[in-house]
């Protein structure tokens, strides 16, 4: 699933962290009101708020010209939000599989595993590919994603140690 979408897309999923589920509800529903995806999601007001404004940001949601029929709903997939909704009900759709919660995933956990799933494996070379990423967050991200299974750390003895992260089954299912 994460390979449908280029990586500035999969980055800026990633920049809110319900914003998958948001735009996988748009996905199914192709449109909805404020209060529906509210009691959908069972998300904090304040979070549905930010995930929206993400999502308008991006360009991916637009508000209905047509909104105040009781039937219309308030917000509605862009054209390019129809191929990113489609892909992030598909993360969304593999995430809920794996049993992982967008609170167990950080801002780059997406395209860090994306990265891994290429074949950059050492920290130098994910650094290198995902240049938006400082290395305190690329660290932290790694650890986070080791911590639920889905990346394996081998250290390689020698001076200076030499650190590879690889994917493990659980994390290698989310990049098909």
């Amino acid at each position: 699933m994460l390979s449908t979408l280029p990586l500035d897309q999969l980055i800026a999923l990633g920049r809110q962290r319900w914003l998958v589920l948001l735009l996988a509800e748009f996905h199914r529903q192709r449109g909805a009101r404020f209060v529906e995806l509210l009691n959908r999601l069972g998300l904090p007001r304040d979070s549905l708020v930010r995930a929206l404004e993400a999502a308008i940001k991006s360009g991916w949601v637009t508000r209905n010209p047509g909104y105040g029929h009781p039937l219309r709903p308030e917000y509605v997939l862009s054209d390019e939000g129809k191929g990113v909704a489609a892909a992030a009900a598909g993360i969304a759709e593999v995430l809920a599989n794996a049993k992982l919660t967008p609170e167990q995933l950080t801002r780059w956990s997406l395209p860090v595993l994306r990265a891994l799933s290429c074949g950059y494996e050492r920290f130098n070379e994910l650094e290198r590919h995902l240049v938006q990423a400082t290395p305190r967050a690329l660290a932290m991200t790694l650890r986070a994603l080791a911590e639920n299974g889905l990346v394996d750390r081998l250290v390689e003895a020698g001076f200076p140690p030499a650190s590879r992260y690889r994917l493990t089954s659980r994390g290698a299912a989310l990049t098909p």
